[in-house]
């Protein structure tokens, strides 16, 4: 007796993959092997980057903190430091975001923490 092996479910499950590697450089987009390792490779790849992308944005918030609040006589550390000492609520991300988009609004922060 033959062995049943199921084509259609075997080449729907090819065919989704093939789909999704649409785009790829030569053979990693139709040779089903070396599509296959790309593309898991890929989601390797999405994943540790998913993790980096948290700390890539952290160290550019404290970059942009760093730069404005030296504009007013004071570096990150003891910007923060005295942020901390006086409960100031926000976060990095804010605060980078004032330092970018609102001036202002960082002085005051800096002149109410001084």
């Amino acid at each position: 007796m033959p062995r049943s092996v199921n084509s259609v479910a075997s080449r729907a499950r090819r065919k989704k993959l093939l789909k999704k590697t649409r785009g790829y450089f030569l053979s990693r987009k139709n040779v089903w092997t070396v599509a296959k390792n790309t593309y898991e490779k890929g989601l390797t790849y999405a994943y540790r980057d998913r993790k980096a992308k948290k700390r890539e944005f952290r160290a550019l918030w404290i970059q942009r903190i760093n730069a404005a609040a030296r504009q007013y006589g004071m570096s990150y550390s003891q910007f923060m430091g005295k942020l901390a000492k006086q409960n100031v609520g926000l976060n990095r991300k804010v605060l980078a975001d004032l330092a970018m988009n609102n001036p202002k609004a960082f002085e005051a922060i800096v002149n109410q923490v001084k």
